[in-house]
């Protein structure tokens, strides 16, 4: 972040992480990194309830992460900023690297 990064700013950066820090959403991006899928297929695939997992994925899409797409009966949702996975990926990093050094802390004990 910028120094000279406005309050308003820093609240649309702190919102952003607000929506990623449900684990559940986490998981339906996490099976929509492999592309686009059914509101069915996701509610298989997380083994939630629909309307629990409807509920994560409108706050997704609402947040411009997600597009949702009905053709007849069936809504499909997709990833529309990759960027998401970018800073999913540096967090994952950076926790590995902690917790490898941890580890080694500890096999030194």
């Amino acid at each position: 972040m910028g120094k000279g990064m406005s309050l308003q700013a820093m609240e649309l950066v702190a919102e952003r992480f607000r929506v990623l820090s449900e684990p559940n959403r986490l998981r339906l991006l996490n099976l929509l990194r492999e592309g686009e899928m059914s509101v069915t297929e996701l509610t298989l695939a997380c083994q939630a309830s629909q309307p629990n997992v409807s509920k994560h994925l409108k706050l997704l899409t609402d947040s411009g992460i997600l597009r949702r797409d009905q053709r007849g009966n069936t809504v499909y949702y997709s990833i529309i900023d990759d960027h998401i996975f970018k800073l999913c990926d540096l967090v994952c990093d950076s926790l590995g690297e902690r917790l490898k050094a941890k580890a080694e802390l500890f096999a030194t004990v």
